[in-house]
């Protein structure tokens, strides 16, 4: 898979870490550049393609594939963060972040596979989370719903295989992006983590571990779960 010359179709442009996708992908000589939000007039890139696209809206969904027919690296980027617990959480957030990260996720990569597979196969990048492999208190919503997503990425992968669809999971811990405004630990430059996430699209990587945190939990999952959580439980 190779940048310079590729269709992207970025979710969740306007801002955040989807704004530095954008910006990455021209600036590595991406053909075109289809930067997608809820409201595209609040993108502010030049040299994109805007379009309206919601990926919790089945319709929106429909009327962006004959918009972008020529697409071949799809970046499901778009993400909510309700702050919500499991047990006494509010259910339509949790709803919010499963319509989300995994029904929205699936959504466009429903819709595009046929576009991607017609294309020559591409790519799909998935922006996960290194809580796809933890809970945290008052974010277990967003746990559960990135851990399902991460599950649907490695299982894309294995359906998108025949059509030579590069499949690839990015995994970051948190960035310095309005969604983790109230968040007050560390922080990574959102540009260096797009940066690790095209540099592994381009070697073909099937998962991309784009900082140090992420690298810790995923390591923690072949021990007890318990000295990760006690540790985790005194740097709060």
């Amino acid at each position: 898979m190779r940048i310079s010359g590729s269709i992207a179709l970025v979710t969740g442009a306007n801002r955040g870490i989807g704004r530095h996708f954008t910006r990455q992908l021209l600036e590595r000589g991406a053909a075109k550049v289809y930067a997608t939000a809820r409201n595209p007039e609040l993108i502010d890139i030049p040299g994109v393609e805007r379009l309206r696209l919601d990926i919790t809206d089945p319709r929106s969904i429909e009327d962006a594939v004959p918009a972008a027919p020529d697409v071949t690296l799809l970046i499901n980027n778009a993400g909510v963060a309700t702050w919500t617990n499991l047990v006494t959480g509010d259910l339509d957030k949790i709803r919010l972040e499963m319509d989300t990260h995994f029904y929205g996720t699936l959504a466009m990569v429903r819709a595009f596979a046929p576009v991607l597979g017609g294309n020559g196969g591409g790519g799909i990048l998935n922006v996960l989370s290194a809580m796809s492999w933890f809970s945290y208190d008052g974010a277990n919503a967003y746990g559960a719903a990135k851990a399902a997503a991460w599950s649907l990425t490695n299982g894309i992968r294995i359906e998108l295989a025949g059509q030579g669809t590069l499949v690839t999971g990015l995994h970051l811990g948190s960035a310095d992006t309005d969604m983790m405004a109230g968040y007050h630990g560390d922080k990574a430059d959102p540009a260096d983590i797009v940066r690790a996430a095209l540099d592994g699209i381009e070697a073909d990587a099937l998962e991309v571990v784009a900082d140090e945190w992420s690298a810790q939990v995923k390591a923690s999952l072949a021990a007890d779960p318990s000295a990760f959580y006690t540790a985790s439980s005194t740097r709060r």
